[in-house]
């Protein structure tokens, strides 16, 4: 069945890698950037672009209405190219603030607009620790300090807004993301995973999955993965063609 997705983060890592998977699979993408810049590139992608601040909440929710979308995805993120160490201070605040009041904003947007499913981004790597491998149902580092402690804030938030709201809610747990645009071309992290099969885990989720949470990542010893290749068919090795 084709939709029309509102895609928030069209033109960021994941979004410009899960775009073609939308649009071969026969769905409308409007795509949400913030980059005016960023518009014609979308256009030419053959995504209905679409430009605003997840932080306009009245204009987010007008440019979500006007889509008129089935499914609602959050790929946004506010970090620097390559995820460069002199600037990720400054970006761990901005990130959390995007999961937290942006997420919120999103979620009120896809509710008015009646959307029927929502699919966000979130991180695999911010669990309290404990025996591994962890699962979706382990606790969240609830108690980390400095930016650890910011960072998981964002993401608990982001998670209660997606889970808690009246449609359903599929929050992806992605792991350490490489290949193109990810300034990472070589798995790294305890728990790597490609870019490519990080966007067909949302392509997926359309369809697939009842509420609630996934871990995405390559096989490995950190988390177990096991939920989203049994639930929503999800392959590691999944690429985009060359």
């Amino acid at each position: 069945m084709a939709y029309r997705i509102f895609l928030a983060g069209a033109s960021g890592a994941i979004g410009r890698r899960l775009v073609p998977q939308l649009l071969d699979a026969g769905h409308a993408v409007i795509g949400m950037t913030r980059q005016a810049g960023k518009a014609e590139e979308l256009r030419a992608l053959g995504v209905e672009p679409v430009i605003v601040d997840v932080f306009d909440a009245g204009a987010l929710s007008q440019a979500v209405l006007a889509a008129k979308p089935d499914i609602v995805i959050h790929q946004l993120t506010d970090l620097p190219s390559g995820l460069e160490p002199s600037k990720m201070g400054e970006a761990i605040v901005r990130n959390a603030r995007i999961r937290a009041e942006g997420t919120s904003n999103l979620v009120e947007a896809a509710k008015a607009a009646g959307a029927r499913r929502l699919i966000a981004q979130s991180i695999a790597w911010a669990y309290a620790p404990g025996p591994q491998p962890y699962s979706e149902s382990d606790p969240l580092d609830a108690d980390a300090e400095g930016n650890r402690g910011i960072s998981v804030g964002g993401v608990i938030a982001l998670e209660k807004a997606v889970l808690s709201a009246p449609l359903a809610g599929i929050v992806l747990r992605y792991g350490q993301l490489y290949g193109p645009g990810t300034g990472a071309e070589a798995p790294t992290g305890g728990s790597p995973v490609h870019v490519d099969a990080a966007g067909h885990a949302a392509l997926l989720a359309l369809d697939r999955g009842h509420a609630g949470i996934f871990n995405v990542a390559e096989p490995n010893q950190a988390v177990s993965t096991r939920k989203a290749v049994e639930e929503l068919g999800w392959r590691a090795d999944f690429r985009l063609p060359a």
